[in-house]
């Protein structure tokens, strides 16, 4: 029997599952792994449909939003700059001037003081003068070519003067070509200080068409070749300097087109970030779709940043021509016209005084450029490489220099304009000041002063004020509020309240003698004994003269001119408070009087200001005239807006004010002020009156002429003693700087409705002219003393006086 083959048995099921999971565990381990990529593809599938689906149905509504955002970022542009572009566009300062210094033949004036008056007008010297704005000296021969200049009143022509000093005097004004003479002329008066808007920018507006044409086209051809060809931005200069940038990692090159530059410079910080350069092209584009060229281009002109004078900042072409050249910007030569060009890219690197090789170069740079663009010739080019950069020495400017009396002209303003106008309209301000008399006010302070502290230590401690006006309109000519002339701080003469001590007499005295009830005189007698008064608390006041003496009967004049303080309260409790604080309000003094006994002998807190108002009514002959800083106002066009015109009114009669001129006037010959008589040139007549408080802690000097009117105070600021009277200290500053100044004597002219008499001014009875201890004094009719006093021939004057 044959044999088939085996067949394979089937496995059981038993065995088929043991062997199969014997079988299949590493092939399903394997598999496992080869399928989970699989899975992982299928939910990135899943998760990009999801992000596609995502943007299909929210990305209009993204591109909207991108769209709408910028879309308000363009009309936030659009409004800054439609705001600040249009109409108005810069904020130009107020500039301040002195009083203009008026020549003819006959007027005291020496070649030192000329000369320091011509220099301060920013007038500068040279061999000939042969442009506006020189001078040459010659001996005692002033050659000076006058810039024409625009005054409240007229329009002054330039003059090509010769001007004659001798001895101290204005011998010949005349025209230098035709040696015609001329009466009277005005010379251009100095920059005494402006008033900034808050970034100090200064400027001289000038119009497109009064520009040079050299210096638009070298302008255009140095900083912007392709101005009039772009819309606000150069393609090709962002992709140099986006270049350059990369190159360098951070920003490094600008590119900027000169739309660019005035975007920059007129309405955004020079922070460079990228957020300045996104709005810089945004701008620099609406600005090119609201404005033609040459708008933009103007206002590049006056808008671009060419140097710093000190804390002024030097903004456009017309300003910058004045300040390095001193020429109007029409009158300027190819090679001044370069160099202001070339300082577009750096005032400050090619800075005209320090880095004078680099702005050469840089000129010379820039005129080379030109010639390639063909703006110049060649001629022209190798002519302007051979000058020099005639840029004139630094120019020296006083703006800034009389803190003080700026701040008397900033506060008289602001009764009149709004300080936005002040700092923005451009006003042209004339004031009062007088440069020369201020000039020898500062120079005896500090002589003064510095001798005072090395006599009695004080080591700078010592302070003073000093107001200074003219008797005849109330126009401050000079005023000091620190020892210090430049400092800008606190301002003393303004602010420094004080007791006024033995100054407020002359109101006692001037209401005694007004008294038509009890007919006092300047001979009248009063009582010079001790008193004491009892307050309303209880206490007792008993003052004391200065020299602890008490004189008895005296003349109401001698009590005067003595200061006596025990005479002076009882005549002032005889005339009642009320009485003598009228007195003080029609001499201008405003604040409030207290109405207690110390008050007659100065107990009275004012400022050297105010002390100056109330003395100006007697040196203006009993009108009372308000203090003025101001004369005119012009807008920046040389309209006129407004004019301080003198306002007097009469206060106080005029033969009581002469009575007591008469009566101040003998305070400076055998008073409290006699000194003067050794202090001031023979023959100048001056009243006055010295001041002293309680301890010798302020000392006082108010004294005047026929034509200037002075107060001045020494003190502390921390109110401790000094040791000086008015006679030793403040007087003797008051002499320094008046027996200086051009100055007339006080009119002792006899008034038709008084008699005059000689008096004896120990016992206040008639004497005669050749005997001692007599002043010659008015009388109203039928007040004149009649007793007699012996003339004492040859005698010597009594010792207390």
């Amino acid at each position: 029997m044959s044999k088939t083959p085996a067949r394979k048995r089937k496995p059981s099921s038993s065995q088929s599952k043991k062997r199969g999971a014997n079988s299949i565990k590493a092939p399903k381990k394997k598999s496992a792994r080869k399928k989970a990529p699989a899975r992982r593809s299928r939910k990135k599938s899943t998760s990009g449909k999801r992000s596609a689906s995502f943007l299909k149905r929210h990305g209009r509504l993204l591109f909207l939003v991108t769209v709408l955002i910028l879309l308000a970022w363009f009309i936030y542009l659009d409004v800054i700059i439609r705001s600040q572009f249009e109409g108005k566009r810069w904020a130009l300062p107020a500039t301040v001037y002195a009083r203009p210094l008026e020549l003819y033949a006959g007027k005291k004036l020496s070649v030192e003081q000329l000369l320091r008056e011509i220099r301060l007008s920013g007038y500068r010297p040279v061999l000939k003068a042969q442009s506006e704005g020189t001078f040459s000296l010659h001996g005692n021969t002033f050659e000076v070519i006058t810039r024409a200049f625009q005054y409240w009143d007229s329009f002054e022509v330039s003059h090509q003067l010769r001007i004659q000093v001798e001895h101290g005097q204005v011998v010949a004004v005349r025209e230098r070509d035709s040696g015609a003479s001329l009466d009277i002329l005005r010379l251009e008066p100095a920059v005494i200080g402006r008033i900034y808007p808050a970034h100090h920018e200064d400027r001289l507006l000038i119009r497109l068409q009064d520009a040079p044409e050299v210096l638009v086209a070298g302008l255009i051809a140095l900083e912007d070749r392709a101005f009039y060809q772009h819309h606000g931005l150069d393609p090709r200069a962002l992709g140099r300097a986006l270049w350059a940038d990369l190159r360098a990692g951070r920003l490094v090159q600008g590119g900027s087109t000169l739309t660019q530059q005035l975007v920059k410079n007129f309405f955004l910080s020079n922070q460079r970030s990228l957020w300045r350069k996104l709005n810089e092209a945004g701008m620099s584009l609406l600005l090119e779709w609201h404005y033609d060229k040459d708008e933009i281009l103007e206002a590049y002109l006056n808008e671009i940043y060419l140097g710093q004078d000190g804390k002024r900042a030097i903004h456009g072409f017309g300003l910058a021509s004045r300040f390095y050249f001193d020429k109007p910007l029409v009158a300027l030569k190819l090679e001044q016209i370069a160099t202001l060009i070339a300082l577009v890219r750096g005032p400050s690197y090619y800075d005209a005084w320090r880095h004078p090789k680099r702005l050469l170069k840089r000129r010379n740079l820039v005129l080379s450029l030109m010639a390639q663009q063909q703006i110049i010739s060649a001629a022209q080019e190798n002519a302007a490489r051979k000058k020099p950069l005639h840029v004139v020495r630094r120019p020296h400017s006083i703006a800034g220099a009389y803190p003080a009396f700026m701040d008397l002209v900033r506060r008289q303003l602001r009764q009149d304009y709004r300080q936005q106008d002040l700092n923005a309209e451009g006003l042209r301000i004339f004031t009062t000041l007088d440069p020369a008399i201020q000039q020898q006010v500062e120079k005896a302070a500090k002589q003064w002063l510095l001798k005072l502290d090395r006599q009695r230590g004080l080591e700078g401690k010592l302070q003073t004020a000093i107001v200074l006006t003219d008797t005849g309109n109330g126009e401050v000519l000079a005023l000091l509020g620190d020892r210090n002339p430049k400092y800008a701080g606190f301002n003393r003469a303004l602010d420094a309240s004080r007791p006024v001590g033995s100054l407020i007499k002359p109101a006692v005295y001037l209401t005694a003698l007004e008294n038509n009830q009890q007919h006092y005189t300047l001979a009248s007698l009063i009582e010079d004994t001790p008193l004491t008064l009892r307050g309303p608390s209880g206490s007792n006041w008993s003052p004391r003269n200065y020299d602890g003496k008490s004189h008895g009967r005296v003349p109401l004049v001698t009590a005067l001119m003595r200061s006596y303080n025990q005479a002076t309260v009882r005549l002032g409790m005889s005339l009642g408070f009320e009485a003598i604080a009228q007195t003080l309000k029609r001499l201008g003094v405003k604040q409030k009087i207290p109405a207690y006994p110390s008050m007659l002998l100065g107990a009275v807190n004012l400022t050297p200001y105010e002390v100056t108002g109330m003395y100006q009514t007697f040196a203006a002959n009993g009108f009372n005239t308000p203090l003025r800083a101001v004369r005119e106002v012009l807008a920046a066009d040389g309209s006129a807006l407004k004019r301080f015109p003198v306002t007097v009114q009469q206060n106080v009669d005029s033969e009581s004010i002469e009575m007591m001129n008469r009566a101040l006037n003998a305070v400076t010959h055998v008073g409290t002020a006699r000194s003067l008589r050794t202090l001031l040139p023979e023959g100048l007549e001056v009243a006055g009156k010295t001041g002293t408080t309680n301890d010798m802690r302020d000392s006082w000097f108010a004294g005047y002429s026929g034509s200037q009117l002075a107060v001045v105070w020494l003190g502390r600021d921390d109110n401790q003693p000094l040791g000086l009277s008015g006679a030793s200290g403040a007087l003797k500053l008051w002499a320094g700087f008046m027996r200086n100044i051009d100055s007339q004597s006080l009119p002792l002219s006899e008034l038709p409705s008084l008699e005059y008499k000689w008096i004896d001014f120990r016992n206040g009875r008639l004497s005669a002219e050749d005997c001692e201890s007599v002043l010659y004094l008015p009388f109203r009719p039928g007040d004149a003393p009649t007793k007699e006093a012996e003339c004492l021939q040859g005698g010597m004057m009594d010792d207390d006086f």
